[in-house]
């Protein structure tokens, strides 16, 4: 797997969730426009990949595409929500993502905050419209893979992860948080990672220990990427980053490459890695490209 493959993908994933995008009329076209927008900057869509990824493992032989489909669009509406929200001047006030300016550098704050809060509930909306029309073991298995979303998003997952690591910022207790770096990571980061994961295995029939094998997994890829991510703000180039870099210094954050080196910090790419490869051996299917896909985004230069 390289670059351009992945690039590809991404193109791919890109024609899937536009489609689902809202349209705009003359009372909410300014909401709408921050919204598309902020989705439509760029990114890698890491998460709908791996969730499409897990989806084929377990259904190689599936037909009925929509659900997976939506669900991809949700999970990118919630984690570009997310970014809306971490990119304000609250948080880490940044004015460029992906090489682009971020939602509250184009459209002021306040859309900065309401396109985020648009793409959380449109994520939901698009989830509740694919279940009406459903019924049976499809039913099920959207539910069950909601009720994975619902949680992994909210105050148990992503948005847990992000409160306890402003608490300690704005506290000034680094000893505090340095012992709560791994909760952080599990959460602000892996936890969409995992619903990815868990979503796509789920949605295609698989059992309930397969699901928690990627559960795993998704944890053991959140830690490793979100500590190249930590790595790259410090060793990397805007230019190649698509945003600026040291920002996690600028606001005073600490990482685990800050907290314990570069050093340490690659080392525990490498063990996470390993640890991810090692639960996908588990599974009595063809994992191959997926470990491809998570080698070249833990790998990554940008």
């Amino acid at each position: 797997m390289n670059k351009e493959d992945l690039l590809t993908k991404a193109e791919e994933i890109n024609a899937i969730i536009y489609d689902f995008l809202p349209e705009g009329d003359a009372y909410d076209e300014q909401i709408v426009s921050a919204m598309n927008y902020s989705v439509q900057a760029g990114g890698k869509r890491l998460r709908p990949l791996l969730m499409q990824e897990s989806f084929r493992i377990f259904a190689l032989d599936a037909e009925d595409l929509l659900a997976l489909q939506v669900f991809m669009t949700a999970i990118e509406c919630i984690h570009t929500y997310s970014l809306c929200h971490d990119d304000l001047p609250a948080m880490d006030n940044d004015m460029y993502r992906r090489g682009n300016l971020t939602t509250h550098a184009k459209f002021g704050e306040a859309f900065g905050i309401l396109a985020g809060d648009g793409l959380l509930n449109y994520a939901y909306e698009l989830i509740a419209m694919l279940m009406q029309r459903q019924e049976g073991e499809a039913l099920k298995r959207s539910a069950a893979a909601f009720a994975v979303l619902s949680q992994k998003a909210g105050y148990r997952g992503m948005v847990g992860g992000q409160s306890l690591d402003v608490y300690f910022d704005e506290a000034g207790d680094a000893e505090g948080k340095v012992d709560h770096l791994d909760y952080i990571y599990e959460n602000k980061t892996a936890a969409l990672l995992e619903a990815s994961l868990m979503i796509g295995a789920i949605l295609a029939g698989a059992s309930d220990e397969d699901v928690q094998i990627m559960e795993v997994v998704g944890k053991d890829v959140g830690f490793a990427f979100q500590i190249r991510d930590d790595i790259l703000d410090i060793t990397s180039t805007q230019e190649v980053l698509g945003k600026p870099i040291g920002s996690d210094e600028k606001n005073g954050k600490i990482t685990i490459a800050s907290a314990f080196g570069l050093e340490d910090a690659e080392r525990d790419v490498r063990r996470y890695t390993n640890h991810a490869m090692h639960y996908l051996q588990k599974l009595p299917f063809q994992t191959e490209q997926l470990k491809e896909i998570i080698t070249y985004l833990i790998d990554r230069d940008s």
